[in-house]
């Protein structure tokens, strides 16, 4: 046996991802991990694969893994709440449109979206793609709407008279309503009703959690803590996107309530892609705000945070904590603000094919990179190594912005 392998941290690993505001069944992670833990494997020298979970409980699949002399197991779950994302996708076109007012009127008129564009521009931009997308399909239906009518009321106006433009009207209308469905039926290629239930969802309620997320917060909590009493060596939460802050607010639940009580299992938190600022800028968000300002100070887990400025949905470099306006005057451990540099970590050649296909790039953390860096998603979730001890005396990003922006800052109502 290798001095690696006999000095090996973990052997067993259990992993639980939350994904983002994702409507899709969880199948479409295990098959990404699954291709990407291949491709990665393959540049960077070591064996990766996957065979179906064992046992009952949420999706997830097996990993063994063989990576500088060492095997690891890992079980990974996806922690679901895609049922709660689709009953919230499923407004109507009319109602639609009224969350594109209600969403944008909460970003301004709170100053929450002045705010965010004092750090990065990227997801403010994709946070006004959705306004500006669906504002220019009701422009296209509406113009073409009244083309129509001009056309009937004239072709037939000689006959029909004061009939022509009635029959107009009807034909006009029905036209703009099929226009406007048929834009809905192509949202896979445009992603503008998707983007907008998105943020319309933390908008409604102004950044507090619905009762439907807190009792599946609850139920999540519960599952991880079931997992630290097992005998693996590290549980692993990974949390991408809005994934990132139920994640946070999971964690601080758990730690709390006094769950994560010795060194083993080592309990470790990464998030990936974060647009904790989205909600943690708004006014009623005072639950995430004092789980950020709580966990930050915590002995009990290690939290790394990874961004890169090339995604564009997320706020790449930006400590969640400090920008926030929660940060303690001392005493703040985490997270670890690291970036996984697209430009560097790709090839020229893989970043101009990926590099404006944006809504891909946001899912980048976890595929392979073909110039890979201290940054491997696979390595964290099937390696030796815990996540503490991969990034053990790593610095932060030099680019990291900890300017306090949030106009609001209060941890209780």
């Amino acid at each position: 046996m290798s001095k690696e392998a006999q000095n090996q941290l973990v052997k067993r690993r259990k992993v639980f991802y939350i994904p983002g505001y994702d409507p899709i069944h969880p199948r479409r992670y295990r098959e990404l991990y699954r291709k990407e833990g291949a491709d990665q494997a393959k540049i960077s020298g070591y064996a990766i694969g996957i065979k179906p979970k064992k046992g009952d409980g949420p999706y997830g699949w097996s990993v063994q893994a063989e990576i500088e002399g060492g095997v690891t197991d890992a079980e990974i779950d996806v922690l679901v709440w895609s049922d709660i994302v689709r009953v919230s996708m499923a407004d109507s076109i009319p109602a639609t449109y009224w969350q594109l007012i209600r969403t944008a009127w909460t970003y301004i008129a709170s100053g929450a979206l002045r705010r965010l564009m004092w750090m990065r521009k990227g997801p403010v931009i994709a946070a006004l793609y959705p306004v500006g997308m669906l504002l220019l399909q009701l422009g296209i239906a509406l113009g073409l709407g009244a083309l129509i009518y001009k056309a009937i009321s004239f072709l037939i106006a000689p006959y029909l008279g004061v009939v022509a433009q009635g029959l107009g009207a009807i034909i006009a209308i029905a036209a703009i309503i099929g226009i406007l469905r048929w834009f809905r039926k192509q949202d896979g290629k445009f992603f503008a009703y998707y983007l907008m239930h998105d943020y319309a969802y933390s908008a409604r309620w102004r950044g507090a959690n619905p009762p439907e997320l807190e009792a599946r917060i609850a139920q999540f909590s519960s599952m991880i803590t079931t997992a630290l009493e097992s005998d693996v060596d590290e549980v692993l939460v990974v949390g991408h996107s809005s994934g990132a802050h139920l994640a946070v607010s999971v964690l601080s639940d758990m730690i709390r309530a006094g769950h994560v009580k010795g060194k083993k299992p080592i309990l470790s938190f990464l998030s990936l892609g974060q647009v904790v600022p989205m909600v943690s800028f708004l006014p009623d968000a005072w639950r995430l705000r004092a789980d950020l300002a709580y966990l930050c100070t915590r002995d009990e887990l290690t939290w790394v945070d990874v961004t890169a400025p090339g995604d564009g949905c997320a706020f790449a470099l930006c400590d969640p904590v400090a920008v926030s306006g929660v940060a303690p005057e001392k005493g703040q451990k985490w997270p670890l603000v690291i970036s996984a540099a697209f430009t560097q970590t790709l090839s020229p050649e893989r970043w101009k094919e990926l590099r404006w296909r944006f809504f891909r790039l946001h899912f980048q953390y976890l595929c392979a990179f073909d110039r890979p860096k201290d940054y491997d998603y696979f390595q964290i979730t099937a390696g030796p190594d815990t996540l503490g001890a991969r990034y053990q005396g790593r610095n932060h990003s030099k680019s990291r912005i900890v300017r306090p922006a949030s106009k609001f800052t209060s941890i209780e109502p």
